[in-house]
């Protein structure tokens, strides 16, 4: 039978649209469905305007820093509504290049939402449509926890709307959008705790990095609050009671849970077109992001697999090659550089010493400095750590973290190195560039100390 479309992408975030914009390119007949806002999470209520703001929140601090280096600097405060409009108007932008982009190649854009009717039929604002094949990218959403006065409490998204600054906040989580909710905020004014039941922050990532931005933390005036959970959210007048689970009551203005996004995949229809997901509602698939109908394919946030904006896009991309640019291919999920937003900015690519040493013998090579430019402010709480992991038997360098300045921009470049399969002796004839933290990469000559198992005998 012939079908309305060759391709239907459900979701305009970044997974969707480079899947339907790089589809379309290659001739294919591409309708694509948003339901709130082009560009998705990222553009609109995550990347983007968080960085605007982390950006805010460290003109900050070197406003306060620029008297050790000779500058007379007075400061008046921060003005929220300035800095909102700012942020929204580069959000509007790029939102709008979203769709400009799709109907420049071709897409049929909906601003809608797209429900599945059977395998191969979606109800789309009303009207229905079919695909012979469709890709599910509606990515996640933000969760709260299951307690007491929970719909007291804001959500992630919620920060984007909010009309002025909360001057005392507790962040409920300790991973990315916790702990870089919790240094723009304390960077912008706010009183800020951290709650979260781990003993260190950003579960997942190195433990020395993990210990290191602990430090960082405290020094910059966050309260931090580990091996917590909140029990209860009650208002009092015009404040907001927070019970925690050690008998405590913190007194705010907010609550933020960021504890977490859970795939957006309900009320899409997945069952009638026999779609499967697992036990926390992420979409099943194959090595192909295929789902469990074959013409049916998900990628990005919702498949719950690494959830980063440009795993996403590749993804996207490569499908879409794959599908309908008589060029199958893959994108990769091992050794996907990422970075947390932090102050000082945490970075990482390959795997943590655990992760390393569990699989057999392996080298660590670690330091901890203060940057040039904090040796003039005396500023506390930014310290540099680098660290690489090394197979001990074939030399290759399995993984690379850091916390400390341009962190995430020096990551993505040795984030090449380690993609390609470099060895510590690549690293160690590679000239510094001097003087700078990143130069430190390349000088590390003495081992700090081995870890890990002997591998198992072939």
């Amino acid at each position: 039978m012939p079908y309305d479309f060759d391709l239907f992408v459900i979701g305009g975030g970044s997974a969707g649209v480079r899947c339907a914009r790089i589809a379309a390119s290659h001739g294919a007949r591409v309708g694509i469905a948003e339901e709130r806002f082009w560009g998705g999470t990222c553009v609109n209520v995550g990347c983007v305007p968080k960085k605007i703001m982390v950006n805010a929140a460290e003109y900050g601090m070197w406003a306060e820093d620029a008297a050790a280096f000779g500058w007379e600097i007075e400061t008046r405060g921060h003005d929220w509504q300035q800095l909102a409009a700012a942020r929204d108007a580069e959000v509007a932008r790029l939102s709008a290049i979203y769709d400009k982009l799709l109907k420049g190649a071709g897409a049929t854009t909906f601003d809608a939402r797209a429900v599945l009717v059977d395998p191969h039929t979606l109800e789309v604002g009303g009207k229905r449509v079919t695909a012979e094949r469709i890709v599910i990218a509606t990515g996640g959403m933000a969760q709260r926890l299951d307690i007491p006065g929970a719909e007291l409490g804001l959500i992630s998204d919620d920060l984007f709307t909010l009309g002025a600054l909360p001057k005392r906040v507790a962040v409920l989580g300790s991973g990315y959008i916790a702990v870089e909710f919790a240094c723009l905020l304390r960077g912008l004014g706010a009183e800020v705790d951290l709650v979260y039941r781990a003993s260190l922050p950003l579960r997942g990532f190195d433990d020395d990095i993990r210990t290191a931005l602990a430090e960082a933390l405290t020094a910059q005036g966050i309260r931090l609050n580990p091996d917590v959970s909140p029990t209860r959210i009650t208002r009092a007048d015009d404040e907001l009671l927070l019970g925690l689970s050690t008998n405590f009551v913190r007194e705010v203005d907010a609550v933020f849970f960021c504890t977490g996004r859970v795939p957006y995949t309900k009320g899409l229809g997945l069952e009638a077109a026999g779609v499967a997901t697992d036990a926390n509602g992420a979409i099943v698939v194959d090595d192909d992001h295929a789902t469990s109908a074959k013409h049916i394919y998900a990628i990005g946030d919702v498949i719950h697999r690494v959830n980063l904006t440009p795993m996403a896009t590749a993804v996207g991309h490569a499908l879409a090659d794959t599908l309908f640019g008589n060029r199958p291919r893959k994108a990769s999920y091992a050794n996907v550089p990422s970075a947390v937003f932090t102050s000082p900015p945490v970075a990482t690519v390959g795997l943590t010493e655990a992760e390393a040493a569990s699989r057999g013998k392996v080298d660590i090579y670690l330091t901890r400095f203060t940057p040039m430019r904090h040796t003039i402010t005396k500023r506390e709480g930014r310290k540099t750590v680098m660290k690489l992991v090394v197979d001990q038997a074939t030399q290759r360098v399995l993984g690379a973290h850091m916390i400390g300045e341009d962190a995430a921009e020096i990551m993505q470049g040795v984030g090449i190195a380690v993609v390609m399969g470099a060895t510590k002796q690549d690293f160690d004839r590679t000239i510094g560039i001097h003087p700078t933290a990143a130069e430190e990469f390349v000088t590390l000559r003495t081992r700090a100390r081995e870890a890990g198992v002997a591998a198992a005998a072939e």
